[in-house]
């Protein structure tokens, strides 16, 4: 049997694609790899005590990076999600106190699908690289989150808003069971719906999906929109947890959100990735801050060891894409 057939697909003697196995599952086989390393070096690691602490620890990173991952794979990049965060916090709060603690729940998320939405509209509009649009907004909005709280801490000590960061359903946090109701949200949306098929197109290529039919700055200003809603959402969880309001909240959360879906393999160039690999982008950079914190190593090596995680994920993603 010659080598062309070995490597023709179908053929009986297939080559099995190492290179491409990692591409595709190097993310988790590196999770398996800390379950496995952390659970060896420390006892408390691996109970359901500590598990179910990484997944409400995270919750709000897990919200955020499953927006947008929407918005990377329409061919978006969205820096402001870590502002509108901010903005949806104080707003949360200022509403709890003053209006009503349920409209200050379920108003978060509408402020950061509205500020989201504007992000889309700017981007669409002015036909302005995503990149600037939400640079510039994010100083925007967290100048608006400032001038909400007059760049003060509000504390909300209400029973009636604590609940969705606090409250438990057996061992589980409410915070917790709605972030996953949130991602099966988002992965059904995006595999499941004309509109996901449409982000891929558009991320694929926008000028083939403009010539096909699909309404391509209505589709950019829709995935804007849920990443703002998500950053809301994120918010309004994490002050109800707190009991605190803060302006400044926030300050990074995209780094983070856009570092986890990298991370899981989504493509930066957009057009390709999937809900779950963002999912496992932010499980590993959990699980190397909880494991570190567990073992009293060095905050530094704790962010030396993600950054070369990282920066390995996109080589690997690189070379996926030259062949």
């Amino acid at each position: 049997m010659t080598d062309t057939a070995l490597t023709r697909p179908g053929a009986a003697g297939k080559r099995f694609d190492l290179g491409g196995f990692i591409r595709q599952y190097g993310v988790l086989i590196i999770i398996g790899v800390m379950l496995v390393s952390l659970s060896l070096l420390s006892p408390s690691f691996l109970t359901p005590r500590n598990l179910l602490n990484i997944l409400n620890q995270s919750t709000p990173l897990f919200i955020i990076a499953c927006a947008l991952t929407l918005v990377i794979i329409g061919g978006g990049f969205d820096l402001s999600t870590g502002a509108i965060f901010g903005v949806a916090s104080v707003s949360a709060a200022w509403i709890a106190i003053n209006v009503d603690p349920l409209a200050a729940i379920l108003l978060a998320p509408v402020i950061g699908l509205v500020l989201g939405s504007i992000n889309g509209i700017i981007v669409t509009a002015f036909n302005v690289h995503s990149f600037l649009v939400t640079l510039a907004t994010s100083l925007v909005y967290r100048g608006m989150a400032i001038l909400i709280s007059d760049g003060k801490l509000i504390p909300v000590r209400i029973a009636e808003f604590a609940w969705l960061g606090r409250s438990k359903i057996e061992l589980v946090n409410v915070a917790v069971i709605v972030m996953f109701g949130f991602m099966l949200l988002m992965m059904f949306v995006l595999n499941r719906t004309t509109l996901g098929r449409a982000i891929f197109a558009v991320g694929g290529n926008e000028e083939a999906a403009l010539l096909s039919g699909i309404r391509t700055n209505l589709v950019k200003i829709i995935t804007f929109a849920i990443s703002g809603g998500a950053a809301g959402l994120a918010g309004v969880i994490t002050v109800s947890r707190l009991s605190m309001g803060e302006p400044q909240a926030g300050t990074g959360l995209e780094f983070e959100a856009i570092a986890a879906v990298i991370l899981g393999g989504t493509s930066i160039m957009g057009g390709a990735g999937a809900i779950w690999r963002s999912m496992a982008g932010v499980l590993l950079m959990a699980l190397i801050g909880n494991g570190f914190n567990i073992l009293n190593v060095n905050p530094f090596f704790k962010d030396l060891t993600t950054g070369v995680i990282i920066v390995l994920a996109v080589a690997l993603a690189a070379t996926g894409n030259r062949r």
